[in-house]
């Protein structure tokens, strides 16, 4: 029997860090050790304003906060996604709930984009361990010519899974990736404690009790749609 998505629910785009899988202790440390190296801390303050950022978006804020000459922009950016992809390849821990609503969006028919500001050679690492059967599209941070929070990567796999933004909902844990959705257009479900965010659609904090039903019912709320 073919599976059909529940109405209005066009696809489910997720964000990778944060949302999906624990990782911003992985990349927090390949940050403070990189500042360490050059004799400077990486305060828990700076650490929180590079969260969803792509890697080299991350390095111009440390080069600009710390005053780096911007010509080592780019071996920076290749050695945190380089520690960071060695500390991937050790383990991945998936955040509570996250392969089990994956299992239910596949059941349920519903077409499903995973939308990142990490770089290839991370995704594939973290793909292993996610389930690369669990995606219809992948859009990484290197990928695209304006990543997040510019509405590009969401409305490039919109383009990929060839659907209406405006019947999609992304699942987002940083600031900086849900502007990049909601300009997209499409509905915001922001994962992370109550009241830390307050321009998504819906604010969860875990995805253990979100279903694709959950899904589509926030999607016609914001849409107005019945």
């Amino acid at each position: 029997m073919t599976a059909h998505p529940p109405t209005g629910l066009a696809a489910v785009f997720f964000d990778l860090d944060g949302t999906l899988i624990e990782s911003a202790d992985v990349w927090d440390d390949a940050v403070r050790v990189l500042a360490r190296t050059r004799g400077v801390e990486a305060t828990e303050a700076i650490l929180a304003r590079t969260h969803g950022l792509e890697v080299m978006q991350a390095m111009h804020l440390l080069h600009e906060e710390f005053g780096w000459p911007p010509d080592g922009l780019l071996a920076d950016a290749a050695w945190v996604a380089q520690r960071a992809a060695d500390t991937f390849r050790r383990g991945v821990i998936l955040r509570p709930g996250a392969k089990v609503l994956l299992a239910k969006l596949r059941a349920a028919g519903v077409p499903t984009a995973l939308v990142t500001s990490s770089y290839r050679e991370v995704v594939e690492i973290v793909l292993d361990s996610l389930g690369r059967a669990n995606f219809d599209a992948v859009v990484c941070g290197d990928e695209v010519d304006s990543p997040k929070p510019d509405p590009e990567p969401y409305l490039t796999a919109a383009r990929l899974l060839d659907v209406d933004i405006r019947a999609c909902i992304a699942i987002e844990d940083s600031p900086k990736g849900a502007a990049s959705a909601r300009a997209s257009g499409c509905t915001v479900l922001y994962v992370s404690e109550p009241d830390t965010y307050t321009n998504a659609h819906a604010v969860t904090d875990s995805l253990v009790e979100i279903d694709p039903i959950t899904l589509a019912r926030l999607v016609r709320h914001a849409s107005g749609w019945p």
